[in-house]
């Protein structure tokens, strides 16, 4: 089966190193992968968290847009700037909207990358996993991956797009795991998925549920 990913940037800004990381990722799916499809889901567009927006069951039409992308992927790959030790505003922003009563990230692999300066954004990561714990994400531990751009030689060019060989190698090594993690973990929660699923409410989060042949109820 081909594991979907959303891919989300807590960068907004053009230019940014870390949706370069994403874009990037994207090429490494494409060029070099079988069984993983990364697609950028764009997060400018949210307005902040207003729960005077919602209506009965209901949301903007960019939120919900938003959510059915989390809701119909199978897992997410972020790329967190660090900003004050922790993630951006607008990642936190989309993490809340996606993350009202029903939760879209529930039971779906993760993995994080970060760019920037002194440890990469590494920080970032570590409220990124205590935000998914809540929301029940479930995070890849290894390889971690968080990039100083300013260390020689080079890494991206000066439209933030990814040139170093040896990053897009660590790269495809994330997504890898990210995608034998997302199988893994549908295995654990499904068995093995067939074509067939729909999707349920259970303990507040919304999630999917496949259907195997052999059964008539889901697993």
């Amino acid at each position: 089966m081909t594991i979907k990913v959303v891919a989300i940037s807590g960068s907004i800004r053009s230019g940014s190193y870390n949706s370069g990381l994403l874009r990037a990722a994207i090429e490494v799916a494409e060029d070099c992968l079988q069984g993983i499809e990364v697609e950028f889901v764009e997060i400018s567009h949210l307005p902040m968290l207003n729960t005077d927006l919602e209506g009965p069951g209901t949301f903007p039409h960019d939120v919900e847009a938003f959510r059915k992308k989390i809701l119909e992927a199978d897992s997410i790959l972020f790329a967190s700037p660090e900003y004050n030790y922790s993630v951006s505003a607008p990642l936190k922003n989309a993490i809340d909207w996606a993350g009202r009563p029903p939760n879209v990230w529930g039971d779906k692999a993760a993995a994080i990358v970060s760019a920037g300066g002194g440890f990469g954004g590494g920080r970032s990561h570590y409220h990124l996993r205590q935000i998914g714990i809540y929301i029940d994400l479930h995070f890849i531990n290894k390889p971690e991956f968080f990039l100083n751009v300013f260390q020689p030689p080079a890494k991206f060019d000066n439209d933030g797009n990814l040139t170093d060989a040896a990053t897009k190698e660590k790269l495809k090594e994330v997504l890898l795991a990210l995608q034998a993690f997302s199988l893994r973990l549908k295995e654990s929660l499904y068995g093995v998925p067939d074509k067939d699923s729909t999707f349920y409410c259970y303990s507040g989060n919304l999630v999917r549920c496949y259907f195997r042949p052999e059964f008539s109820a889901a697993v």
